[in-house]
């Protein structure tokens, strides 16, 4: 059901946890690729050239950065029974700003930085 998912991330990521969390909840299959982010692979900076950071997921050859980015498109690409973020626009809406109002916050609480991904 995956079909060739990549995952590349970091254990402390946050922003990887979430793309993590989706990726189980839709009951999809991913290769995980842990990076060193002092040591960026070529495999990284290849898909993720222009801000070589993580999470990005690799779905059938073609990246996805960003993790707001990524749940979208999981959501998006397999709609199933479980939403990620509501089909209504208000809720969506809403969903994202606590995405984007809380997780900062509970990151910056753990000593990681509060900007948007690593």
């Amino acid at each position: 059901m995956g079909e060739n998912l990549k995952l590349f991330s970091v254990w402390y990521s946050p922003y990887g946890s979430r793309v993590k969390c989706a990726l189980q909840l839709k009951g999809l299959t991913y290769k995980y690729i842990e990076e060193d982010l002092s040591n960026k692979s070529a495999l990284l900076l290849q898909y993720n050239p222009v801000h070589k950071k993580v999470p990005v997921l690799v779905h059938a050859g073609k990246p996805v950065v960003e993790s707001l980015c990524i749940l979208e498109y999981i959501d998006e690409t397999w709609p199933g029974k479980y939403s990620i973020l509501s089909r209504d626009p208000s809720e969506r809406s809403y969903k994202r700003l606590m995405l984007y109002a809380i997780l900062p916050w509970v990151s910056f609480s753990l000593g990681y930085s509060f900007n948007t991904d690593f």
